[in-house]
C-alpha cells in the first residue's frame, strides 16, 4: 500500500509544472471575461437564427 502512495504520488508531482501559479490566472480570467462580454451580444442576437435554421432543416427532413 504505501508503495502504491508513492508511485501515485511521484507520477502526480510532474503535472504540477503545468499548473500556473495563481497571479497568471488574473490576466487570462479577465481576458476571457472581455471576450465574453463583446460577443454577448453577437450570440443572443444569433441564438434565435440558429434555432430557426435547426427547426427547418429538422423538418425538412422529417416531410422526406
Amino acid at each position: 500500500m504505501l508503495q502504491l502512495l508513492f508511485a501515485v504520488a511521484f507520477s502526480a508531482v510532474p503535472l504540477t509544472l503545468y499548473i500556473p501559479p495563481i497571479r497568471s490566472f488574473n490576466l487570462f480570467i479577465e481576458t476571457v471575461e472581455t471576450i465574453f462580454r463583446q460577443t454577448a451580444l453577437y450570440t443572443i442576437g444569433a441564438f434565435p437564427r440558429v434555432r430557426l435554421a435547426f427547426s427547418r432543416i429538422f423538418s425538412s427532413f422529417v416531410h422526406l
